[in-house]
């Protein structure tokens, strides 16, 4: 349970980071299946951005961008295909990864078009 206090806590951390860069949030936790949920989709001018979120307590065993693995990736493709498919007017896109490590000081890392 306190792994998901701290990824929710991330993702609004990254939720409003997003949006002082200028994004228009979308929606947050889309979730197309039991392997795919995009954490927030949003727009950059006129780019969707699919944003995938990690948060970590430390950055101890490794930074969050690290957990943004092949498996994770290609699931993330997958629901991008189906958002695409259920919203075809938006013709460009792109996949952002957002690490947040919490302590002993918040820090984040944007990693644009992964």
């Amino acid at each position: 349970m306190i792994n998901k206090a701290i990824g929710k806590s991330g993702e609004e951390i990254a939720k409003k980071y997003l949006e002082k860069q200028g994004y228009k949030i979308i929606e947050t936790n889309k979730r197309f299946s039991n392997l795919c949920e995009i954490d927030i989709i949003a727009l950059d001018k006129n780019t969707l951005v699919f944003c995938e979120v990690k948060t970590r307590r430390t950055d101890n065993c490794g930074t969050p961008l690290e957990a943004v693995t092949r498996t994770k990736y290609a699931n993330i493709k997958k629901g991008i295909y189906l958002y695409l498919k259920e919203n075809p007017d938006y013709k460009n896109f792109r996949i952002d990864a957002v690490g947040i490590v919490l302590k002993p000081a918040v820090t984040i890392k944007h990693l644009k078009n992964i």
